[in-house]
């Protein structure tokens, strides 16, 4: 059996989203399995815990998250040493998200659901012990230009500046949308690429 990868979706979202990431990994030789969470109904200590305990069941699963989904890999992984696991994130605002930031105290604050102050505070640097990478996009299409003007490069919901933090493995971009990174080949071939790296 190939290595275990857990796929965890983001805002908005459902497990079957990522359909086009696990046949893909599954093709690959890889072991996907989806993790779900409610992201606007549940807290998302909930999902921490949960996914949490799921990766430490089996320590040398890696984790491919996309947006909220990476902040709640992130934060569900710190301070486990016994996880050698890696975590890709795709389209997290590791940072904070500047949208979600601008717009909390609004009629708009809704949209990020309780998932409103992980979002927005993100994370200053990668803790300590963790193999994180990102893959940002860099084509501006996505619900987030709606509501919000960037000023800066940015994938339509999450600026690319918001997905770089201190203590980060590999930072690579693709010129594809946020909700385009589900559906992306370049993505996944990026995805592949890490995976396969060297330690």
């Amino acid at each position: 059996m190939g290595r275990r990868i857990l796929l965890v979706h983001g805002l908005w979202m459902h497990a079957p989203a990522l359909y086009f990431w696990a046949r893909q990994l599954r093709e690959a030789g890889y072991r996907p399995q989806y993790f779900s969470y409610r992201s606007l109904l549940q807290s998302p200590e909930q999902a921490i815990a949960r996914l949490r305990e799921t990766a430490l069941a089996e320590p040398d699963t890696d984790i491919l998250a996309h947006s909220l989904g990476g902040l709640i890999a992130v934060e569900a992984m710190a301070g486990c040493p016994s996880f050698r696991g890696r975590i890709l994130c795709v389209g997290s605002p590791l940072a904070g998200s500047q949208v979600v930031r601008r717009y909390r105290n609004t009629p708009l604050g809704v949209l990020a659901g309780r998932s409103t102050t992980l979002l927005s505070r993100g994370f200053t640097q990668i803790p300590e012990g963790l193999d994180v990478s990102v893959i940002a996009g860099t084509d501006p299409k996505g619900l987030g230009r709606f509501v919000h003007r960037f000023d800066a490069q940015n994938d339509g919901s999450v600026a690319l500046s918001e997905t770089r933090i201190p203590g980060l493995q590999r930072h690579v971009s693709v010129p594809v949308s946020h909700s385009g990174q589900l559906f992306s080949k370049a993505v996944m071939t990026q995805v592949l690429a890490l995976l396969n790296r060297e330690a």
